[in-house]
Formats: structure tokens, C-alpha cells, sequence
């Protein structure tokens, strides 16, 4: 386990087989397993349990109680609030159909995981559910209490159950305004601090479908 500048609770459990970079924190009853890569400048709260071979990049803050399992992948500057969970197994039993145990997610003995992905700059609220298989585009925002069943676009803004796009966001996390759309892509802009970006129009046209 690599230890250089990091902070670990008394009470935290950390698995001798995980990395974790300078300047990051772990805080008390959190867990981290086996072959887990954690980066620089993270703060792992409370309570977070982290499943073996997940990938967590740099200055990552996961509230409390969040729960990451087998070979999720969190990128850069991603938030992730309190009691969120993340999850990977879109058929989940306990036994086989011959009715012998599965295996644990890190054996692959009976199992089957789908790697669910946060991208850059995201941010999830509490409560929320990521299905399995799924990514959270860029700087996408998730809704407290949302259950993600599809993927979200860059920028995205969801929220419900199941959560729906209602919009995209800037990076601050403002709801962005639509100032004109060309072929392929729709140019918004952030009416708190003023920056411009574009999203796809296809993903732009599925607000319109819900409700």
C-alpha cells in the first residue's frame, strides 16, 4: 500500500494491496479493498465502502456512506454524495440456478460485471442510484435521490426516478440557457458566470421528451 502524504483514520480499514495518492484522506469506518487505485488530493468520508479493483482518480470527495462496487471508475474532480450508491451487477442473485453459491464480484466465479463509469467533473447527489453499466458524462449533474437506469450526457442534468434529462449544466453547476444551435450541436450559456459550451443536439433534443 502506498502511504506517502495520506491521512487514514485509526478506524478506517485499508487493504495492504491498495494505492492511494499524496494529500488524500480516509476517514474513520471507511473501507478500501484489494487492488482499489485512489488518487492525489481525495477525500474518502465516513463510512464509504470502496470494492476491490475500483479506480478513483484525483481530487475526488466521496461523502459519507457512499458505496463503490468491484471495478467502478470514478475520473478527476468528481463529487459523490452522502449514501449514494454505485452498482454493478444488472442480474444480481445470491445462488446459481443449480443453487450453489456465487462467487464473489472479484472471482468472477458466477458473476458478470458491468463497469459503471463517472467521467470528469461530475457530481452526484445524495441518495442517488447508478445502474449498472452506466456512465455520467462530464461535468453531468445526477439529482439527489435520482436512480439512473440510462447514460448521461456530458454537461446532463437528471433527476427522478427514473431520472430524466431536465437540461445541462455549466461547470460551476448552473442550469445552462440555450443561445443557438448549428448542425449538430447546440451552444448554451451559463447565466451566473458567463461560460459558453456546446452539447450535442441529439442529446439537446431528448429534453423535450420528458416530463
Amino acid at each position: 500500500m502506498t502511504l506517502e502524504k495520506v491521512h487514514i483514520h485509526a478506524t478506517a480499514e485499508v487493504s495492504p494491496k491498495a494505492k492511494l495518492g499524496a494529500g488524500t484522506s480516509v476517514w474513520n469506518w471507511a473501507q478500501i479493498r484489494d487492488d482499489v487505485e485512489i488518487g492525489k488530493n481525495c477525500v474518502i468520508a465516513k463510512g464509504v465502502s470502496i470494492d476491490s479493483q475500483c479506480r478513483i482518480g484525483n481530487k475526488v470527495k466521496i461523502q459519507n456512506n457512499v458505496s463503490l462496487f468491484t471495478k467502478t471508475v470514478v475520473e478527476d474532480g468528481v463529487f459523490i454524495g452522502p449514501h449514494a450508491c454505485l452498482t454493478n451487477d444488472r442480474y444480481p442473485r445470491a445462488i446459481n440456478p443449480d443453487e450453489t453459491l456465487k462467487g464473489g464480484a472479484a472471482s468472477g466465479a458466477g458473476w458478470t460485471i458491468d463497469t459503471t463509469t463517472v467521467k470528469k467533473g461530475a457530481a452526484i447527489g445524495a441518495n442517488a442510484t447508478i445502474g449498472p453499466g452506466r456512465t455520467i458524462g462530464e461535468w453531468a449533474l445526477v439529482g439527489m435521490g435520482s436512480v439512473v437506469t440510462h447514460d448521461v450526457p456530458a454537461h446532463g442534468l437528471v433527476m427522478g426516478n427514473p431520472a430524466r434529462l431536465k437540461g445541462f449544466v455549466c461547470k460551476c453547476g448552473q442550469k445552462a440557457e440555450k443561445k443557438s444551435e448549428k448542425g449538430s450541436e447546440v451552444l448554451l450559456k451559463c447565466p451566473k458566470c458567463g461560460e459558453e459550451f456546446t452539447v450535442k443536439a441529439s442529446d439537446y433534443s431528448k429534453i423535450k421528451s420528458t416530463r
